[in-house]
C-alpha cells in the first residue's frame, strides 16, 4: 500500500465518522442515566498491562524509524548514526493505546509503507488528535512530575510511571469517576421522598402578580408561621389605620382639647390621645363595647368610619377564618395514614413475571373512590444524541382491565405485568443493578368525612426492588371477622424465579 492510499483512508475516515455525542456531566441530570456494566467499552483494561503495552508500542515504532533514518544516511555518507535514548512522553503513555486501536485513524502504517517524509507530519497528526482525546478521557496529567496522585519512583533519567497504587490512580472515564449521586447512601437525590415530598425547587419566577391574582390558594399554600403572621398584621393594620384617622378626626373638631367640658358636645366621647383612639378602633371592630368611649351623633364622619370599620372588620374575619377552616382539613394529613411497602418485589405470577408492592389504609373510614397509578422516572438519550432529563413514562397497574380502581379495606398487592409494552421487558436481575431510575407511586382517592379529594405519595428506586421475593400474607381469619395484621405488612420471602429478563424469557433462551 502506499503513501497517497494511506492519506486518503484517513482523510475518508476522518470525514465519513460522527463525531461522539456529548454527555452531559450535571449531578440532577445524570441522576437516572443507566449504569454502564463492568464489561463496558468505557472501561479501559489492567492498567499495568496498558501502559506495558503502549510503552511496548512506542519502543517499537521509535526503533523502526530510527532503522529507516539510519539506513538511508549509512547510504548516502557511510557514517555510523548511534539511534538516541528512548524517552516516552506522558502523553505518549496515555494516548498510546487508543493510537493502536483508533477506529477512526486504523492501524499505524508500517515502515515499508511510510517513508521518512511523511513520518513527521503523520506524528504531530496523531499527537494533536490524541491529546485531545487524551485531555478529554484523563482529567490530568498521570505521568507529570507535579501529579498528587503519582509517588515518581525510580532513577532522573527513567521515564515516569503509568499509574500509581490505590483507586485514585486509574483511567478516570465518563463512568468511573466518583458521582455525588451515590445510590449507596443518603446522597442519592429522590425525585419523590419515601413520604410523597416532590424535591423539586422552582426558581426564576419573573412574573410573579399571578400568585396575587389567585390569594386564596396562595394564603392556603403559605407555611403556618407565615399564615399566622399575615393573619395577625392584617388585624393590627387594620386597627391602627381605624385609630389614626378617629384620633385625627377628634383633633381636627378640637375633642381632644375639651375632654372634661360639661357643655361640649363631642363627636368622639373620651378620646384623648392616640392609645384612646386605638382602644376605640379595636372595641369597635371586635364589637366588644366597653362604654366609655363611643361614636356619637354629633358628627356623620364617625358614623360613616364606624360603618367602614365594620364592613372592613367582616371581610378579613370571612378569609381568614375560611382559609384557617381550608388549611386546617385539608386532607394532607389523611395521607399520612395511607401506607405504602418499603420495596418492591418482583416475581413470577401465573407463569408472568410481575413487579409488585403493597399499599393500604390504617385508618377504619374508608377511601371512596380509591385509584392507583404510577409514573416510571429516568433520564435517556435519543439516537440523535438530545439529552432528556427525568423523562416520565406511564406504568401499567390494570388501567386498561379496571384492576387500578381499588376498594381499599384491606391492604392491597398492586401488580405490573412485565410485557412488550412494560419499560422493564428488558431488565433482568443483572441489568437491574446497574439501572437507575426511580418509580413514583401515586394513590388517589376521596376522604369519607369531609368529601374532599386525598392524594398519597412514594417512590421506589432500583436499590429498593427485590428479584426474586414474595411479599407474606398478613390477613387471617378470626371469629367474625378478618384480622390484618400490620407487622408482616412489609416482610417478603425469597422464591425461585429466573435472572432472565421477561424478553429473553419470551425468547426462550435458558
Amino acid at each position: 500500500m502506499n503513501t497517497t492510499a494511506i492519506c486518503s483512508r484517513v482523510v475518508l475516515a476522518r470525514r465519513n465518522s460522527i463525531p461522539p455525542v456529548q454527555i452531559l456531566a450535571a449531578k440532577h441530570l445524570l441522576a437516572y442515566l443507566p449504569r454502564p456494566s463492568p464489561d463496558s467499552a468505557r472501561y479501559t483494561p489492567n492498567p499495568r498491562k496498558a501502559g506495558a503495552k503502549a510503552i511496548m508500542a512506542v519502543a517499537v515504532m521509535n526503533s523502526r524509524r530510527v532503522s529507516i533514518v539510519s539506513s538511508k544516511s549509512s547510504e548516502s555518507d557511510s557514517v555510523p548514526l548511534t539511534p538516541p535514548p528512548l524517552r516516552v512522553t506522558p502523553i505518549q503513555q496515555q494516548s498510546s493505546h487508543y493510537r493502536l486501536n483508533d477506529p477512526e485513524l486504523g492501524s499505524p502504517p508500517s515502515a515499508q509503507d511510510q517513508s521518512p517524509e511523511l513520518a513527521k507530519p503523520y506524528r504531530s497528526h496523531h499527537g494533536r488528535h490524541l491529546k485531545r482525546l487524551s485531555s478529554k478521557w484523563y482529567p490530568g496529567n498521570f505521568g507529570s512530575d507535579h501529579s498528587p496522585f503519582i509517588k515518581r519512583t525510580g532513577a532522573p533519567g527513567s521515564p515516569p510511571p503509568m499509574f500509581g497504587k490505590g483507586k485514585r490512580q486509574r483511567c478516570k472515564l465518563i463512568g468511573d469517576e466518583p458521582q455525588a449521586y451515590s445510590t449507596t447512601g443518603k446522597q442519592r437525590q429522590r425525585y419523590v421522598t419515601k413520604d410523597g415530598k416532590c424535591r423539586v425547587n422552582l426558581g426564576h419566577i419573573k412574573d410573579k402578580s399571578r400568585f396575587l391574582s389567585d390569594i386564596f390558594t396562595t394564603l392556603v399554600d403559605l407555611k403556618y408561621r407565615w399564615f399566622l403572621f399575615v393573619f395577625t398584621m392584617c388585624y393590627i393594620v387594620t386597627w391602627v389605620a381605624f385609630a389614626e384617622v378617629y384620633f385625627l378626626d377628634a383633633w381636627l373638631r378640637d375633642d381632644v382639647a375639651h375632654i372634661h367640658d360639661p357643655e361640649w358636645r363631642p363627636c368622639f366621647e373620651n378620646v384623648d390621645s392616640f392609645l384612646a383612639a386605638l382602644l376605640l378602633s379595636v372595641e369597635s371592630q371586635r364589637t366588644i363595647g366597653y362604654g366609655s368611649r363611643m361614636v356619637t351623633a354629633n358628627c356623620i364622619e364617625g358614623v360613616v368610619l364606624i360603618m367602614a370599620q365594620s364592613i372592613v372588620g367582616s371581610i378579613i374575619d370571612a378569609l381568614m377564618v375560611g382559609c384557617m377552616f381550608v388549611k386546617i382539613s385539608r386532607p394532607q394529613k389523611r395521607a399520612q395514614t395511607l401506607i405504602f411497602s418499603k420495596h418492591c418485589v418482583i416475581s413470577e405470577r401465573d407463569e408472568q413475571l410481575c413487579l409488585l408492592f403493597r399499599i393500604g389504609d390504617l385508618r377504619e373510614s374508608h377511601m371512596v373512590d380509591a385509584k392507583i397509578r404510577a409514573k416510571l422516572i429516568k433520564s435517556r438519550q435519543t439516537k440523535e444524541g438530545e439529552f432528556i432529563p427525568l423523562e416520565q413514562s406511564e406504568i401499567n397497574l390494570g388501567y386498561d382491565t379496571g384492576g387500578d380502581r381499588l376498594f381499599l379495606v384491606e391492604p392491597q398487592t398492586i401488580t405490573h405485568i412485565i410485557n412488550e409494552s412494560s419499560p422493564f421487558w428488558d431488565i433482568g436481575a443483572e441489568s437491574l443493578k446497574r439501572e437507575r431510575f426511580e418509580i413514583i407511586v401515586i394513590l388517589e382517592g376521596i376522604v369519607e368525612a369531609s368529601g374532599m379529594t386525598c392524594q398519597a405519595r412514594t417512590s421506589y428506586t432500583e436499590e429498593e426492588i427485590l428479584w426474586g421475593h414474595r411479599f407474606e400474607s398478613c390477613m387471617s381469619l378470626e371469629k367474625g371477622a378478618f384480622r390484618v395484621d400490620y407487622s408482616a405488612f412489609d416482610k417478603t420471602f425469597e422464591v425461585q424465579t429466573s435472572a432472565l429478563s421477561a424478553k429473553e424469557k419470551s425468547e426462550g433462551k435458558i
